[in-house]
């Protein structure tokens, strides 16, 4: 059984909202359809966000979750601001990569034992 979305944070800050996901094992296109509303309410009105998303023992996609990564990319290419990708395996910093095409976020990989520097990365110029 694959768990895929895990769990969803918000900060509310003057700058925006902070966001953190949590995401485990393989993701499926049903963890798409629950968390990018929440993300998408987030965004109405142009507000732009920033993003955590830390990989916990992931282990990818499936190809309908690819497909709704690619749409929610192709929808929001403004509305991130930053986006932090923490992880702890090695090919997963090349999911940085392969993400920057799609979206005008800054975007940084950032090992799980770096994680505060990740947070603290993601919430730097923006007003809490």
């Amino acid at each position: 059984m694959t768990i895929g979305f895990y769990e969803i944070q918000l900060e509310e800050a003057s700058g925006g909202n902070i966001v953190t996901l949590k995401f485990k094992k393989k993701l499926d296109k049903e963890d798409y359809e629950e968390f990018v509303p929440r993300l998408e309410a987030l965004m109405e009105n142009g507000a732009k966000i920033r993003l955590v998303v830390e990989l916990l023992d992931f282990e990818g996609w499936t190809a309908g979750a690819l497909w709704e990564d690619t749409k929610f990319a192709a929808r929001h290419f403004s509305d991130i601001d930053r986006l932090a990708v923490v992880g702890d395996m090695r090919w997963e910093m090349g999911i940085t990569v392969f993400v920057k095409p799609f979206t005008s976020a800054e975007v940084r990989y950032f090992d799980m034992e770096d994680l505060d520097q990740a947070q603290h990365w993601v919430r730097e110029n923006w007003e809490a």
